[in-house]
């Protein structure tokens, strides 16, 4: 998703808080929700659990139709690289899974090699080999 999210739609972005040391996580996938306020800890409801959540400024409108704010939120799943090292994700992220050290306020967040890295075939097919 993180492609899916604009530069607009996070413009108004002032803060984001982080609920976990991101500095241990390859990865957390990011959304956009439709939220009742413009700061508070959002109420979860996925499986897994929220890792952090973006705190809009003061000119950020709400929806005319719902009265609810577009915010963006940080979550891992059950079967995520932290919980299942050697699961689904252990040599790749999911399309959603940005690096959260490449997050800022009204910035994107963003795939680096930690959180996905080449497959081996992509390796080979530039011509690298894999450290023994």
């Amino acid at each position: 998703m993180s492609s899916l999210i604009s530069d607009d739609e996070i413009k108004h972005e002032v803060e984001l808080v982080w609920l976990e040391d991101i500095d241990n996580l390859d990865y957390v996938r990011q959304a956009l929700d439709r939220l009742p306020t413009r700061g508070t800890k959002p109420p979860y409801f996925r499986d897994g659990r929220l890792v952090g959540y973006a705190v809009l400024g003061p000119n950020a409108k709400a929806s005319r139709a719902s009265g609810t704010f577009r915010r963006r939120v940080f979550f891992l799943q059950p079967h995520d690289r932290d919980s299942i090292p050697d699961g689904l994700y252990e040599k790749s992220g999911p399309s959603e899974g940005i690096d959260p050290r490449t997050a800022a306020p009204g910035v994107r967040g963003h795939k680096t090699l930690r959180s996905d890295p080449p497959s081996e075939d992509e390796i080979q097919e530039l011509g690298m080999t894999l450290p023994l």
